[in-house]
């Protein structure tokens, strides 16, 4: 695992383990079931998230919360499949608060993103509004894993798991409900290398939900992914630096069904 990955997860499980697994179970009780994700035909998860270590900061608000909300809100009216909240507060200015507050202001599917590394997170993601959670296979052995998706599973949770290469998406491909995505970033230089969705799009086994992720930028990005046989793409950092996202979105989305 990358020096990256490693940090990520020592610093969720300092967060991590301040969880009162007991209360959190509590507070799930009466919860409405979650808002399903469609996964048929091409849709977008855009995703709300204010810094990341590889672009800096994205959007400088005053306000975050209500910008969360605000920007929830395009992307819900633009079109968006799901809505991915990052809540990792030390590389990527990610709060918890952000979570609640977009999954309070949208009808859309709202995805809790993270390093997360024990089930109890799952929990939390739900009580703070998360009608799904994605999980970076790397991180997580085997045992822990299959914990977390079935954690998801008791919820009513949508799970994305995170690939970056051939042995992440064989791994992913043994819980057969679960979406794939492939993240085209290097985790050593943080650097996006596109190719990788083309040279592992022969690796997602059928019946999953194949999802594209980093590095999507413009349309002509979402109809070569939709070309590849990508079923879904994530998007964050374009839409977040756009003067208007919701034109973008828009766009993305319309190419992308013209696409199949």
């Amino acid at each position: 695992m990358s020096g990256f990955l490693t940090e990520m997860g020592r610093l969720s499980r300092e967060r991590s383990d301040r969880l009162d697994r007991t209360d959190l179970l509590r507070r799930t009780r009466g919860l409405p079931s979650p808002p399903s994700l469609n996964g048929a035909g091409f849709g977008v998860i855009a995703e709300v998230k204010f810094s990341a270590p590889s672009a800096g900061v994205l959007r400088q608000e005053t306000d975050p919360l209500k910008a969360a909300k605000e920007r929830a809100q395009i992307y819900q009216s633009a079109g968006a499949r799901a809505i991915s909240v990052l809540t990792e507060p030390s590389r990527f200015a990610g709060d918890l608060r952000h979570l609640e507050a977009v999954a309070a202001a949208v009808d859309v599917p709202v995805m809790r993103k993270d390093f997360l590394v024990d089930p109890t997170q799952v929990l939390e993601a739900r009580v703070y509004g998360a009608a799904g959670v994605l999980l970076i296979v790397r991180m997580l052995d085997d045992d822990t894993l299959a914990e977390m998706v079935r954690q998801a599973d008791e919820l009513g949770m949508f799970v994305l798991l995170e690939a970056f290469d051939r042995e992440d998406i064989d791994r992913a491909a043994t819980f057969s409900d679960a979406m794939i995505g492939l993240n085209c970033r290097d985790l050593q230089t943080l650097e996006v290398e596109p190719q990788r969705f083309r040279e592992l799009a022969d690796a997602f086994p059928m019946g999953h939900v194949q999802v594209a992720e980093s590095g999507l930028a413009s349309v002509e990005d979402i109809e070569t992914i939709v070309g590849l046989g990508y079923g879904m793409v994530l998007v964050g950092s374009a839409l977040m630096k756009a003067d208007d996202s919701g034109a973008l979105l828009r766009a993305m989305i319309q190419a992308g069904r013209g696409v199949t």
